[in-house]
């Protein structure tokens, strides 16, 4: 079972939930920009939520799969298609072998994810399939996929059996179940995003001013991004005394701000550690919604407290538990 790659699209790697326990040696966490559109998109063709599927940048693929499958499309809205057929997003799909999915330039959101019932089966690389490019492993080859590629697709669980199944026999029972995400779970990106965080440990240090200024003001999302980190542009944020800091550790959402005042927000592939101050921490609910920005979009910034954060990912995780565990219960498995 296997996906040939007819196009790859501008930037398309394999990516999982991401390569854990071995930040200490300097090697970082990386996977999937959006987790929650991946993890969704699993849950939709019965896969564990770190099972590996496929993140694309802008620009999606082409691809023609070989077998038949079980396949689902969540985060961006790259107008894909199915033999040419417009074809739905945040669902189990079932895809003839022969058939070729495309996509078009991203309408909305920066980020969509493809996962296919058994997963993207390339070799674990320290405990996850990840492609980490600036490193040149995990994913397929350690790079971005091209033309002719053949990505071998694992055995599919029993609930994927389960759901395509029913896709097989019913296409309208699938399409009023009752475990379908929701707006809630993948919401079509917004063209000017509101990032929710809270303040960051050197966040005191910054003036009165540059404080108000970083809640208040639009920051635009500048070319210089990538998986690594957003570099923005607006107000020039101050930290009146200048002194010296100890690389601290930061991590996905971490809002630093080098000496020139303009902030930069960390992403998947950010660094281990960093010395430039931590104003701000963007909350876990709000990782999505910052993968999905694209260069050149503005956006805003709202103070939360640690209490709001935590009761807002708490919220985000129980709902996708739900979406799990109905989907369990109506296939009984």
């Amino acid at each position: 079972m296997s996906l040939h790659i007819l196009r790859p699209g501008l930037l398309t790697t394999v990516q999982d939930l991401g390569r854990f326990g071995y930040q200490q040696h300097g090697i970082i966490v990386s996977g999937a920009m959006d987790a929650v559109a991946l993890r969704v998109a699993n849950l939709l063709v019965g896969n564990e939520d770190n099972a590996a599927g496929l993140e694309s940048t802008l620009l999606g693929p082409k691809i023609r799969f070989e077998t038949n499958h079980l396949i689902a499309l969540t985060g961006a809205h790259f107008s894909p298609t199915l033999n040419g057929q417009p074809v739905g997003r945040d669902r189990a799909i079932w895809v003839a072998a022969g058939a070729e999915l495309a996509f078009g330039p991203a309408v909305a959101g920066c980020r969509a994810y493809l996962a296919v019932a058994g997963g993207v089966a390339v070799p674990l690389v320290l405990g996850s399939r990840s492609t980490y490019l600036r490193a040149g492993f995990g994913g397929l080859d350690g790079r971005a996929l091209r033309a002719g590629d053949e990505l071998p697709i694992g055995e599919s669980s029993a609930t994927g059996a389960a759901i395509r199944a029913s896709l097989f026999n019913s296409q309208e029972q699938w399409n009023q179940a009752r475990f379908t995400p929701g707006p809630y779970l993948c919401p079509m990106p917004r063209p000017e995003p509101v990032i929710r965080a809270v303040p960051g440990p050197e966040y005191a240090q910054f003036s009165a001013a540059s404080q108000r200024a970083f809640w208040r003001e639009p920051f635009t999302i500048t070319p210089e991004a990538d998986r690594m980190g957003y570099r923005l542009q607006g107000p020039k944020l101050e930290r009146p005394a200048a002194t010296e800091l100890l690389s601290s550790a930061v991590t996905l959402g971490t809002v630093q701000v080098p000496a020139g005042g303009q902030p930069i927000v960390l992403l998947a592939d950010h660094q281990t550690t960093g010395g430039y101050p931590r104003l701000a921490q963007v909350i876990s609910a709000d990782f999505s919604a910052l993968a999905q920005a694209r260069p050149g979009q503005q956006l805003r910034f709202e103070k939360l407290t640690l209490d709001e954060a935590q009761a807002l990912y708490l919220a985000q995780e129980a709902r996708l538990r739900g979406l799990q565990s109905g989907i369990a219960a109506v296939f009984r498995v």
